[in-house]
């Protein structure tokens, strides 16, 4: 019976240290996924940075201006007047919704007739 018994726990151990060494080898391919991920994900927002910059740069409006003034016959641009606006009066706004007269609101288990 202790034979049996040593046996067993000679397994157990074995299988325990099977185990310990597969996730071990496990956690070790996710960590190196991870930091290859972080990695990546510094590029793109060192990349998203640049492109930030480059477009601020470009859209400055003293640039813009130079480009409207060179292209102004061939883009047949007008300059903006106050009159090219509309009203806020042309503003067409949705209507109140007119509850129910002599009762209470609608709830959540009360629908509008």
């Amino acid at each position: 019976m202790k034979t049996f018994l040593y046996m067993m726990c000679a397994g157990l151990v074995i299988g325990m240290a099977y185990w310990a060494y597969r996730e071990n080898y496990r956690t070790q391919a996710t960590l190196r996924r991870v930091a290859a991920l972080q990695a990546a994900i510094a590029t793109e927002r060192e990349a998203i940075s640049v492109l930030s910059a480059e477009w601020a740069y470009l859209n400055r409006p003293d640039r813009l201006r130079e480009l409207v003034e060179m292209n102004f016959a061939d883009l047949g641009l007008l300059p903006l007047m106050p009159q090219h606006f509309a009203d806020v009066e042309l503003v067409a706004y949705p209507q109140k919704a007119i509850l129910p007269t002599g009762g209470t609101p609608p709830g959540p288990d009360r629908k509008f007739p």
